[in-house]
């Protein structure tokens, strides 16, 4: 495992300790001071907890043999899924008291979730892959509104969206821009992919990988020159291996869709 995944694996170890020793201090004192019927009612929850527990550790221990061991595994990966969805805040909220920023934290998610979809080796047909692009990517005074429809776009070459609508036709996968997670999930529900490439910040891949579990998503991450939300910019080198990633299994060759001034942005 490369160190941005190693960082939020820890994390969600670190959580589940952290949570350990809360129960554990809060079963002492209610054992110690309240009557035989609360100490029953205790006792049922205690057990509850403990399911819950092993539930959330063994997913945690199969994310790590499935990152370590690279191969897929379905059973694991669904109780990986429970144990970050229910750790994620925690995780958060230590990495943040350790000087961890959020960002790095779910970039480090981002990084993981990467990997396991592409462990999965899927083979998909390009009208079921969907290309998902934030409003940020189109040039702030561009005029023309492509949220409703992609098409509108003038094809001008002033922003990645241009090369975006390329690698579209080049692949025959779909291509939707979205201004947010409604949009966004609009586009999910309105053309039922069966993978998602999406583009956005940490932030929003985040939220929109958990909003759209357990469709496979690959993430890639936009970079920011001019500050979030305004005229960001995509490494169209890892948007096009992505497509790859979902139509082969694997990335078969050199990108060959190159935009002026687009070809630069955060690595995943």
């Amino acid at each position: 495992m490369r160190i941005k995944k190693r960082l939020f694996i820890g994390l969600l170890a670190l959580s589940l300790l952290f949570i350990t020793a809360v129960l554990a201090g809060s079963w002492y004192l209610l054992v110690n001071h309240t009557s035989f019927l609360n100490r029953l009612l205790l006792v049922l929850g205690f057990f509850t907890l403990a399911v819950l527990f092993l539930i959330i550790a063994l997913g945690i221990a199969g994310l790590v043999l499935i990152l370590w061991q690279e191969r897929s595994r379905p059973f694991l990966q669904r109780l990986g899924l429970i144990a970050v969805n229910t750790l994620f805040p925690v995780a958060l909220a230590l990495g943040r008291r350790l000087g961890v920023k959020a960002e790095t934290i779910k970039a480090s998610f981002i990084e993981m979730n990467n990997q396991l979809v592409r462990l999965q080796g899927l083979l998909i047909e390009p009208g079921k892959i969907l290309l998902l692009a934030p409003h940020c990517l189109q040039w702030s005074g561009c005029p023309h509104k492509i949220t409703v429809d992609v098409y509108n776009c003038r094809r001008c070459g002033h922003c990645p969206i241009d090369s975006l609508h390329a690698l579209a036709e080049r692949y025959g996968v779909r291509l939707a821009v979205a201004t947010g997670g409604t949009l966004a999930r609009h586009f999910v529900k309105q053309y039922r992919p069966r993978a998602v490439v999406a583009i956005a910040c940490e932030r929003d891949l985040t939220s929109g990988i958990q909003d759209t579990q357990p469709m496979p998503v690959l993430g890639v991450l936009n970079s920011r020159p001019q500050g979030p939300c305004l005229n960001t910019q995509v490494n169209l080198n890892q948007v096009e291996q992505a497509i790859q990633f979902f139509l082969y299994g694997q990335t078969i060759s050199q990108p060959q869709v190159r935009s002026e001034g687009w070809g630069v942005g955060s690595s995943v």
